[in-house]
């Protein structure tokens, strides 16, 4: 069962921070605020990563981890964070008990959403970075994104799942979590979870490709699809695009651009996209080829502000687009960094010090960075 989340003030914000060598410094380093800080740094990517393949919103997730740390120090209130026997696991069932609590929430916001609705994108760094040998970026950041989450394509998949099911498919397929160790986290019975997964598996796996071309052929697909779209190359685009691919194109109605349903098939997609080159291209326009949710993708900016993420979803050759997932909603590049800035490490942005949360590199240190 979740915690509930503290509900009084951090202590953090209780006091000004000790002078440097004074006792009262001495016994914060020590005291239950420190050691709470201390679990929730080593285990924020962690927390990050599992919540956000549950919710695919960075907004959200950062609600939870926030919700997260004020459960533990409330806890630390309560009894020594000392006596938690296994902090990760304690920390993994807190987060995913509230992001299942968060799920009612997002449903009730998403019935009155305009238009398709697609996963917030989750930016690692340039995807020139990737290494033609192997594929791997040399960014620890980038090989954290790719391994702890997945692909937009599965994300929107995972979207037809319940709840539990998401949660299982995620803490197992993708974290890999023993049943026992989720039924201990979910409170359900290995059995039960064992059933979450079976149907959860057959759902997913019934919709996806089990094997995926080499990262550096996604990645050449990737940029002639994006050369052709942002030229309007209808040839180009007709060659590269599959068959029956889809366009699915997320503005929520704050982009006039932005189709209103998925559109469908090679020719229509093509002529949409080719519309957009001709009559909707933004001023001061510039790409930075990124991999989005691990996927070999496109930002587009208009001056130095993210405009649109282009991820494609490619056929399991990788010499086709068979989707594309257009996100052009100002709220879901608000956290996308501007052309030419550094892109922070996954998880960076959650949460703050005091009730939010300490900031990374933080242990306790008087509620100041």
């Amino acid at each position: 069962m979740s915690e509930s989340p503290a509900q009084e003030s951090s202590p953090a914000r209780e006091s000004s921070p000790a002078p440097e060598s004074s006792p009262a410094r001495t016994a914060a380093e020590s005291g239950p605020l420190h050691t709470a800080t201390r679990l929730f740094v080593d285990h924020r990517e962690l927390l990050f990563s599992i919540v956000y393949n549950m919710l695919a919103s960075v907004a959200d997730t950062e609600d939870v981890l926030q919700e997260t740390w004020l459960s533990l120090t409330g806890r630390g209130r309560r009894s020594p964070l000392e006596e938690i026997g296994n902090p990760r696991a304690y920390l993994v069932r807190i987060a995913v008990n509230h992001a299942l609590a968060r799920q009612a929430v997002i449903r009730r916001r998403r019935e009155t959403y305009v238009g398709p609705w697609l996963p917030e994108p989750l930016v690692a760094g340039s995807a020139a970075a990737v290494d033609a040998a192997g594929g791997e970026s040399g960014d620890a950041a980038d090989q954290a994104l790719r391994t702890e989450s997945v692909s937009m394509a599965m994300l929107v998949i995972l979207e037809t799942l319940t709840p539990l099911e998401r949660a299982v498919f995620v803490l197992n397929e993708v974290f890999g979590y023993a049943h026992t160790e989720i039924a201990a986290i979910l409170d359900r019975t290995p059995s039960a979870v064992r059933q979450l997964a079976h149907r959860a598996r057959e759902h997913v796996h019934a919709r996806r490709p089990r094997f995926e071309a080499h990262p550096r052929v996604q990645q050449e697909a990737a940029e002639r699809f994006v050369a052709a779209a942002l030229g309007g190359d209808m040839g180009a685009l007709m060659e590269i695009l599959a068959p029956d691919v889809t366009l699915w194109s997320d503005g929520g109605g704050k982009r006039r651009s932005s189709a209103l349903r998925p559109v469908h098939g090679r020719e229509k997609v093509a002529r949409l996209l080719a519309s957009y080159s001709s009559r909707r291209r933004p001023e001061g326009m510039a790409v930075e080829y990124r991999r989005v949710n691990g996927d070999p993708s496109a930002v587009v900016f208009a001056g130095d502000s993210p405009y649109a993420v282009m991820v494609m979803d490619l056929t399991p050759e990788g010499d086709q687009v068979s989707g594309v997932y257009l996100v052009t909603n100002p709220d879901k590049l608000s956290r996308v960094p501007k052309h030419g800035e550094q892109v922070p490490k996954h998880g960076e942005q959650v949460p703050e010090h005091g009730e939010q949360g300490p900031r990374r590199g933080e242990h306790g240190q008087g509620g100041q960075p």
